[in-house]
């Protein structure tokens, strides 16, 4: 074990860079305005710079944050500034398929309201969701200096089954080819290059642009202290402004001499690779970097490369090896001549080979020194030499997750460069573990930019890299493989609340072994109890109190021999002046230096494995909003860790795992996962409205495309309608309610121990029954969260038997919804999450199908009314899915599922068939004609059809008449029994049409073996039963009581069949 005078290095470079004292370390995790300094400002993030140029009112009109871009933690900041005024108006948006045509419609003349106020729009969006937009970009209208778009991608991605973080471009493997001519997509790897491509983006004022950069890495790193850009003029070509800029189309790095050359997008790849190369010039490698993918310049391309050049190899992200990648297209297209020397390979980089290039130490290198076997590999040390690496671990609910943010300004010097980047692992540990990785080296290495996931990588080897390792969350110990990610006579802080015996104790065996054997000092520090001493009760004061112990603590290691007590505190006043919260600075050093106790941890006897040890892998990303939220992937941190496990990135992150299945159409996992019915995603293309305008009764068509989802009915089964709760009333409530309806909840997937993520608006629109009937027991269990007596008492009366009398009136008369009973009672209100739960989900409504698979093969239709009314109180009701059915817009996805139903056909086409609808009730038996009049037309026999009819009035309601005149026609029908009650004097219904065929209907049930259907509402049932039943009484010779047990056998035989409702 080191003794402690030997406990790290005596300056993170030198003494004299180290023990300048430091600058303010009062940083923000978000800026609070876009007027904050962001040039030259190490403490600023590339990505926000991004976001201040994007959403300049000088840059943009409008500003379209996609929900995708917000979770991985770019959007917040401008939808932030947004709402102070002072940057161009935020729109919202979802991602899914077609995500790009509201953009295309806003610039197009003629699309939109507003068609004509041309406008500068910017997108932000992720890798997958812009692979969702390409296919819209086939419609954009040409740019010019008012009119054109800019889409701004963060590139970071969750990979693998454990989903790391990644910055594969894999989504856009096949997306590339759709791009129009005309659009420009960059793509940038620093922090100085995604600033540098953001402005330059809506400096090409006459085009379309896509720049892609890294926010895997440098995008969200602190310690680039980033230049301001350049001004281009407007006239400038694409080549121009580019070069204007400072930057070419392509980049070559590596021997002038070379004899192979690897072409690969910029990118954290791409900085390795030329990395690689100025560690070794002489090695016969080339690197060719692609900063302007589109235009595609053959002749830029022809011109870096080195006229030695034999082989080319073309590195492309694509899904997996089977996939060509399009820059490999490009590439040949540009250097490949049939007498040519050249040889180019394609090279398929998966989303595997890019983890462990970007995490494990030389890999990348090896990969390439297999495909140029000359390029040695121990030739080549790509990481920054004279540098020092600083691991700290924590979990997000802790008061020390910033201290991180304290210690990189503490190194950020005039001559020193530190580079903190901090990521969370939210899988392994429940509340997460914080990730927080610094590199502290010379500010003059111009090429200090090779991604820090490589620098200071979480590999668990060895010897691992980190030279001090800080463990802020003493339970690390015993679950994770903390030492591995140490290198071997390193300095470990454990702040922690246990004795120096009680950590020895709390050692895992496997743990404690590998600290001895890589000779780790150990020192603890009960920062808590400190501050406790110090300054009392917990609070605010005592948890900031934590973090300038655990600083002090930190300088009393980190700089070793050189460390005593009076350079500490001088260092520490230049961060916190003479006194910290009215304690004096050196009281805090004086209670921090005695408490640091080294821990002595000896080699155990006996090492068993341990199975139950982690390893931290990161894939999560971690934003805090300018009214003190913090979120991670879009979700509050009450609920992250649930969240980021069911909303990391919906493009490739299913609700329910997904499990094996030998269906050709396989359910999707993320369709409607609280849905325990077999789901199908259809597509609207006919709703057609099938009464006058003038009249009082919407009854309307509906045709859903079934194409590609496997749907399969038969005759007779009803489609059960998953539908949406109105938007703007929705938001109306979320408005009153209080409620951000873009914040995400997690909510329990019914009948399951599952969670599923949406946002508060999707949950209240497409899954919650907030505007349903609330049972009984609503009442009582809303009772719980009221804080006035007044609605307590009055809720609890009603859930209560006594109040029988008031639920019912306000159930069935009052009609309420469970947003009334809100409303009427505010002081009751639950948490949103909560809220979703008491209410419950909206139920499917089923509607008979009104076709027959075999006449309309990919298709199924629908015959609805709407259902309105009024309350006694003059307030307008609308039943909840045909309101959404009736509002349908062709192309609009809906969610459906089937439902058995006793309508079914006979199994002898030739009996005889009694069908009787009335309004609606129609349709089945449209999908019954439709199937015998195609069985007709097969050349098979079909027996008689008595279908009788009934609604209001038959030039406004005779639903599907051509059809049924047809059928009568063609033969199919026999017998039609029209009753249009309103259409005479005296009020005819289908009862009275039965009566006057009475003796055929009698003989067709008791002779023939037919069947009788009835479908509609309840009411003519008695009537319909009184007719058939004196039909058999008159004509068969037999009593009421015994046509009355006939017709209760024949419900047996399933041919009395009826569907009322």
């Amino acid at each position: 074990m080191a003794s402690s005078n030997g406990s790290g290095s005596s300056t993170p470079l030198s003494s004299s860079v180290t023990l300048s004292t430091p600058p303010s370390p009062r940083l923000k995790q978000a800026l609070e305005s876009p007027r904050e300094t962001f040039y030259n400002n190490p403490h600023v993030q590339a990505s926000a710079v991004v976001e201040h140029i994007s959403s300049q009112k000088s840059n943009s009109s409008f500003v379209y944050v996609f929900d995708v871009a917000e979770q991985v933690g770019f959007g917040t900041l401008t939808k932030a500034w947004a709402k102070l005024g002072e940057s161009a108006t935020v729109v919202d948006l979802q991602t899914r398929a077609g995500a790009g045509l509201g953009l295309i419609g806003r610039l197009s003349q003629g699309t939109s309201v507003d068609a004509g106020k041309k406008a500068v729009l910017t997108a932000y969006t992720t890798p997958a969701g812009l692979a969702q937009m390409t296919p819209s970009f086939a419609h954009l209208p040409p740019a010019s200096p008012e009119s054109r778009l800019v889409i701004q991608v963060p590139t970071v991605v969750s990979a693998g089954e454990s989903l790391a973080l990644s910055p594969s471009l894999t989504s856009l493997a096949t997306a590339w080819s759709l791009l129009p001519e005309g659009l420009v997509v960059l793509l940038s790897s620093t922090a100085q290059q995604a600033v540098d491509f953001a402005d330059l983006a809506y400096q090409l004022k006459n085009s379309h642009v896509i720049h892609l950069f890294d926010h895997y890495t440098s995008g969200r790193e602190y310690g680039h202290a980033i230049a301001p850009t350049q001004e281009i003029a407007t006239s400038s070509t694409v080549t121009e402004a580019v070069s204007a800029a400072g930057y070419q189309f392509f980049d070559y790095a590596g021997d002038v001499n070379a004899h192979t050359v690897v072409v690969l997008l910029n990118g954290p790849l791409a900085l390795i690779a030329q990395a690689a190369v100025r560690s070794n010039p002489t090695g016969g490698l080339g690197v060719v970097t692609v900063n302007v993918l589109r235009p595609w310049d053959e002749e830029a391309l022809r011109r870096v490369i080195p006229s030695s050049v034999k082989t080319v190899n073309v590195f492309d992200d694509v899904p997996n090896t089977l996939t060509q990648g399009s820059l490999y297209g490009d590439v040949f297209s540009a250097l490949w001549t049939p007498t040519g020397p050249l040889a180019i390979h394609a090279r398929r980089i998966t989303p595997s080979h890019i983890h462990q290039f970007l995490n494990t130490a030389n890999a990348f290198i090896q990969y390439i020194s297999g495909i140029v076997p000359s390029f040695s590999v121990e030739s080549v040390d790509v990481r920054v030499k004279a540098a020092k690496r600083l691991l700290l671990l924590s979990n997000p609910q802790s008061p020390l997750a910033s201290l991180s943010r304290v210690v990189e300004s503490l190194f950020t010097t005039k001559s020193i460069r530190a580079r903190l980047l901090t990521d969370h692992d939210v899988f392994s540990k429940e509340g997460g573990i914080t990730v927080s990785r610094l590199l502290l080296a010379p500010k003059h290495d111009i090429h200090n930019h090779l991604p820090l996931s490589l620098e200071v990588p979480l590999e668990h080897s060895v010897d691992g890299s980190a030279d001090f390792l800080g463990i802020l969350d003493q339970n690390l110990l015993k679950s994770h493989h903390v030492f591995d990610l140490a290198r071997s006579n390193s300095v470990a802080l454990v702040v922690t609340t246990w004795t120096a015996e009680e950590l020895v104790a709390n050692l895992p065996p496997v743990v404690a072994a590998e600290s001895v054997k890589k000779n780790i000092t150990i020192f603890a520090l009960n920062a808590k109890g400190i501050a406790t001493k110090l300054a009392g009760a917990p609070g605010p004061i005592h948890d900031a109190l934590q973090n300038v112990i655990a600083y002090l603590g930190f300088l009393r290691l980190y700089l070793g021999s050189a460390a005593d007590e009076p350079l500490v505190q001088k260092l520490a006043r230049g961060v916190f002046q003479e006194t910290f919260e009215g304690i004096p600075i050196s009281k805090i050093s004086c209670h921090t230096w005695a408490a640091l106790e080294e821990v002595a941890v000896a080699s155990p006897a006996e090492v068993a494995p341990a199975a139950t040890l982690k390893n931290i892998e990161t894939n999560a990303i971690v934003i805090e909003t300018l009214d003190g939220e913090t979120l991670v992937n879009g979700a509050k941190l009450g609920s992250w860790h649930d969240a980021a496990k069911h909303l990391l990135f919906p493009s490739i992150y299913a609700p329910n795992e997904t499990t094996p299945s030998d269906e050709e159409y396989p359910q999707h996992p993320s369709l409607r996962p609280e849905v325990p019915d077999r789901t199908y995603l259809v597509t609207t293309t006919v709703n057609r409205r099938l009464t006058p305008l003038e009249y009082n009764r919407n009854v309307f068509h509906l045709e859903f495309n079934t194409s590609g989802t496997g749907l399969k009915y038969a005759i007779g089964e009803a489609l059960g309608v998953h539908g949406w709760n109105d938007e703007q009333e929705v938001l109306d409530f979320c408005a009153w309610y209080g409620v951000d309806p873009n914040h995400l909840i997690t909510i329990p997937v019914p009948g399951s121990d599952k969670l599923h993520t949406r946002t508060v608006l999707q949950a209240l629109q497409q899954q919650v029954d907030l505007f349903g009937k609330p049972p009984k027991s609503f009442y009582t269990d809303l009772a719980a969260y009221a804080t006035a007596p007044i609605d307590k008492y009055a809720l609890l009366f009603i859930g209560s038997p006594e109040g029988s009398s008031t639920f019912k009136k306000l159930s069935e008369k009052d009609t309420v919804a469970f947003a009334d009973v809100l409303r009427q009672y505010p002081s009751a209100r639950p948490g949103i999450e909560k809220l979703c739960e008491l209410v419950g989900d909206i139920k499917p409504r089923h509607y008979s199908i009104a076709s027959s698979q075999a006449v309309v093969g990919d298709r199924v239709d629908l015959l609805v009314v709407t259902v309105d009314w009024v309350t006694p109180s003059g307030s307008p009701r609308y039943g909840q899915c045909t309101r959404y059915l009736a509002g349908l817009k062709i192309g609009q996805k809906v969610t459906v599922s089937i439902k058995p139903s006793v309508m079914k056909l006979p199994p002898n086409p030739k009996q005889p068939l009694i069908m009787a609808g009335l309004g609606t009730g129609a349709a089945p038996f449209r999908a019954f004609l439709q199937h015998l009049a195609w069985l007709a037309d097969n050349g098979q026999e079909v027996g008689p059809v008595y279908y009788y009819f009934g609604s209001r009035h038959q030039s406004q309601e005779y639903l599907y008449g051509e059809e049924i005149e047809a059928w009568i026609l063609d033969g199919i029908i026999t017998r039609a029994g029209l009753a249009f009650s309103r259409d005479g004097s005296k009020k005819v219904y289908i009862q009275h049409k039965m009566l006057e065929d009475s003796e055929v209907l009698a003989k067709m049930l008791h002779d023939d073996e037919g069947a009788f259907y009835l479908c509609g509402p309840t009411w003519p049932v008695p009537d319909v039963y009184e007719a058939l039943v004196n039909a058999l009484v008159k004509y068969k010779g037999i009593d009421a009581t015994v046509a009355g047990d006939y017709l209760e056998n024949l419900k047996e035989e399933e041919r009395y069949v009826l569907e009322v409702y």
